[in-house]
């Protein structure tokens, strides 16, 4: 461990009920720049989960939490004070464990404390609606809380995926248990603990946990104590996640895959286009639903396009997420790094436009690669690859371009540069996927709703039908005549 590190020498543990629990034997959490160890954890088991489970569902039916939106509102902005307060050392701990370089976890950070602000007054302003429907008769609508929220974090970005479905839910007077991933383990806790500063929070409000497998995430998918489920992950597990909680019935928010097509016409200003094609596929090291996975060229400027994406692509540093000069930071791990190398060794020369691959020495790193393809049915366009891997096709017309952004199953997001205004947004209705950026990328607001068509996803996060996912609308009628 680095004499720079956030992470104390205590073992990291769970936090239910306002309390730390341990688990199962300590394991190691390691560095995937140096592959050093970080720090030990206990891995969360059943039982575990179950302890979780317990603690929100006394806390939701025994405390005022579901009715008090002035608590609410308080524990919210308070929580983003905390995070605020802690960022550095939040920060720190994610480009250390989850190994993406310090500027793009402080990025991470940086748009949770204003979630939890837009939340908390949310919980304060989002009312239902009464009316007289008939002379001496009158209904209204009431937003109740669902129960207690389980949530499914992955490791890519731990902190702002946990809060982006944890803040939702504490609006609407839910209360949660976090199944946070075990790659990011000593993040979680310091995540955890920070939450835990907050002595407004209520005990039993959020309960975390940290699992390397899927007992605990699954008992969250069956338990009738857990009544709505906020995923996000790949597409097969939210797949599974779907079908169990359909036999219970359970809301379920699931924001899964994607393979965003990023769109150049040939009257684009590449100058400003490369710059964020390249950011759109390194940032995360591609580890990101939202990664610019597949660049779609107009013909005319396609050879041009190309040539600048490899040289800039070529030029990209890779090195651990703590050096200030590190652009590209290592993978997950090196299982993920193999697994993404064999990918792009399995295409013939002819597709490959750069290589890339694996570096030598320590570290879970990979270098970024461009890769040809025309095919549609190529597992390249159809599924995920999650690395610095990008596909380049060519089109030759406005139909022609949106029929091979919609060749996929998935519909996440969808960028689209242009200078023509009016063709950009024929493009972006036509492109089926939750979320289109003209003449940009990865602009996500608080405000507004974000999440999949087709495979990428079922449900909203974000903006008020982020809260609506953890509420239920109640109809009350009531005759007024004696």
């Amino acid at each position: 461990m680095s004499i720079n590190s956030p992470f104390t020498t205590e073992t990291a543990r769970h936090f239910i009920n306002g309390e730390w629990v341990g688990g199962t034997e300590p394991k190691d959490s390691l560095n995937p720049a140096t592959d050093e160890v970080l720090g030990t954890f206990y891995d969360a088991d059943l039982a575990v989960a179950k302890l979780a489970i317990a603690a929100a569902d006394t806390a939701f039916t025994t405390l005022d939490w579901a009715e008090n939106r002035e608590l609410r509102a308080k524990v919210l902005w308070e929580l983003g004070a905390a995070i605020e307060a802690n960022l550095k050392k939040l920060a720190l701990a994610i480009s250390l464990e989850n190994g993406k370089p310090l500027g793009q976890a402080q990025f991470e950070l940086s748009i949770a404390a204003p979630k939890l602000r837009y939340f908390a007054g949310l919980a304060l302003t989002d009312s239902g609606s009464a009316a007289h429907v008939y002379p001496g008769a009158t209904s209204m609508l009431l937003k109740e809380a669902v129960g207690v929220a389980g949530v499914i974090v992955p490791w890519n970005s731990p902190a702002i995926l946990a809060i982006r479905s944890i803040a939702p839910a504490l609006a609407a007077g839910c209360t949660v248990v976090v199944k946070m991933p075990a790659q990011t383990a000593l993040t979680n806790a310091l995540l955890a603990e920070t939450f835990a500063s907050v002595e407004s929070l209520p005990a039993g409000v959020i309960n975390m946990f940290t699992e390397s497998g899927d007992a605990g995430a699954k008992e969250l998918v069956a338990s009738d104590d857990v009544p709505v489920l906020s995923y996000t992950g790949s597409t097969a597990v939210g797949t599974r996640i779907a079908i169990a909680a359909g036999e219970k019935l359970k809301k379920v928010s699931l924001e899964l895959g994607g393979k965003t097509p990023m769109i150049v016409f040939a009257d684009s200003n590449l100058d400003e286009v490369v710059p964020v094609l390249v950011a759109a596929v390194t940032t995360f090291a591609g580890q990101f639903c939202m990664t610019g996975s597949r660049v779609l060229a107009e013909r005319s400027i396609a050879d041009e396009l190309q040539h600048r994406l490899v040289d800039e692509l070529s030029k990209v540093r890779v090195g651990a997420g703590t050096d200030p000069d590190t652009q590209l930071g290592p993978l997950i791990d090196h299982a993920a790094a193999t697994r993404v190398d064999g990918i792009v060794a399995a295409l013939g020369e002819d597709a490959v436009a750069l290589r890339g691959g694996l570096t030598d020495g320590a570290g879970a790193f990979f270098r970024p690669a461009l890769i040809n393809v025309f095919d549609l049915h190529s597992p390249l366009i159809q599924e995920e690859v999650f690395g610095p891997v990008v596909t380049f096709e060519i089109f030759d017309s406005e139909d022609q371009a949106i029929n091979r952004a919609n060749a996929t199953k998935y519909g996440l997001s969808a960028s689209v540069w242009t200078k023509d205004g009016a063709r950009s947004q024929r493009v972006a209705e036509g492109i089926e996927a939750g979320t289109v950026w003209i003449n940009s990328w990865a602009q996500i607001l608080d405000q507004f709703e974000e999440g999949g068509y087709k495979k990428s996803g079922i449900g909203r996060l974000n903006g008020p039908g982020g809260l609506a996912e953890f509420q239920e609308v109640k109809h009350i009628y009531r005759s007024t005549v004696s």
